[in-house]
């Protein structure tokens, strides 16, 4: 079965050759796998026989100008099309260290949602026509990412303590935000609709939980980010196709709320946050795709990770509904031996032949 056909099964919540398997290493941990054989001019899908995802991306950013300040043997510090201040270690996978922020208040804001105005210069025109076919000729599934929400507007455009605040004390222009960066990636990726590239779902991150808890609390979700979720929601549907959300940290009172919505899939079941995969396929495994909840700490132990993997996927892929993935990302302290084996496990036990 092609990669599309297999996700297509797991939406429909029917079994197919085996689970998908779609994962993300990072940075550092490609450079690992390269160093240990991996060939340099072959992807990591392709070398493991994962499940290949074709992703349309769009510029919904106020468009500020990227400028390295400072680079050294270390570290870089460079400002993003966000107006935001980062700085990033060479030598270890880390989240970066957000330094600055352009939008600081509401004021501020006002001036920024001016340069976000949508126009076909923000579409990769060029990116599409080379790759597009290619990802259908191979049968891919094709997912167009949206970034808008609660996460990517503390981490990339705000500052996290200032919109924490902001929920309470100003909630008006946090919905403005969260509305205004959606309202910009839905008229571009209407235009990449229209221009015949249509894809299979959308795709967007929020991470809206951490370790045992979530940023704010249910009124101010229902309040504040579900009406925009069920905007993004509802235009997937109404193009026929489906509503992909990676929301780390425990997000357990949030999802009852996201199934009435009609969310389609949900990543990735953070369970060393306190996320239950089991549990959740128990509850709500014939309406939400399930696609993670494999602890990544657990990554660099095989002993324990196989023991989780056996465990947990035969009950994960009953009657379809779900996709193979750690509960994050996999870290560099998996070495390119320890995949392999982890791969081929996950075949065996995620097969329905």
């Amino acid at each position: 079965m092609t990669s599309r056909e297999r996700i297509e099964r797991m939406f429909a919540h029917e079994e197919a050759d085996r689970i998908p398997i779609w994962d993300e290493p990072w940075p550092a941990t490609l450079g690992r796998w390269y160093r240990e054989g991996m060939p340099f001019n072959m992807s990591y899908v392709d070398y493991f026989d994962l499940d290949f995802i074709g992703r349309i991306t769009v510029d919904n950013s106020p468009r500020f100008l990227e400028v390295v300040i400072e680079d050294n043997p270390d570290y870089t510090v460079y400002t993003t099309k966000w107006g935001v201040t980062m700085k990033v270690l060479k030598h270890a996978t880390s989240t970066p260290d957000y330094v600055d922020f352009t939008i600081t208040d509401k004021d501020q804001w006002q001036k920024v949602k001016k340069r976000m105005v949508p126009s076909e210069d923000r579409i990769d025109w060029d990116y599409l026509r080379r790759h597009y076919p290619i990802w259908r000729e191979r049968g891919c599934w094709i997912d167009a990412l949206l970034w808008f929400g609660f996460d990517v507007t503390h981490s990339w455009a705000v500052g996290t303590e200032r919109l924490l605040m902001a929920l309470i004390t100003e909630p008006q222009w946090c919905i403005d935000m969260f509305n205004h960066f959606l309202d910009v990636n839905l008229a571009l990726i209407e235009q990449v609709w229209e221009a015949g590239y249509t894809f299979d779902s959308v795709f967007w991150y929020d991470d809206m939980g951490y370790k045992k808890n979530q940023f704010f609390s249910l009124k101010t979700y229902r309040q504040l980010l579900q009406p925009v979720h069920q905007r993004a929601i509802d235009w997937a549907h109404a193009k026929g196709i489906k509503a992909h959300l990676h929301s780390c940290g425990d997000i357990s009172p949030f999802i009852p709320e996201l199934v009435g919505m009609g969310l389609d899939g949900l990543n990735p079941l953070e369970v060393k946050a306190g996320m239950d995969p089991l549990a959740l396929k128990k509850k709500y495994g014939d309406q939400l795709v399930l696609h993670g909840g494999i602890n990544s700490v657990n990554w660099d132990n095989p002993e324990v990770l196989r023991a989780e993997i056996e465990s947990k996927v035969p009950l994960l892929k009953e009657s379809g509904g779900y996709m193979f993935s750690s509960d994050h990302s996999i870290p560099d302290s998996v070495s390119l031996a320890t995949f392999r084996d982890i791969i081929e496990l996950v075949k065996k036990a995620g097969s329905y032949e």
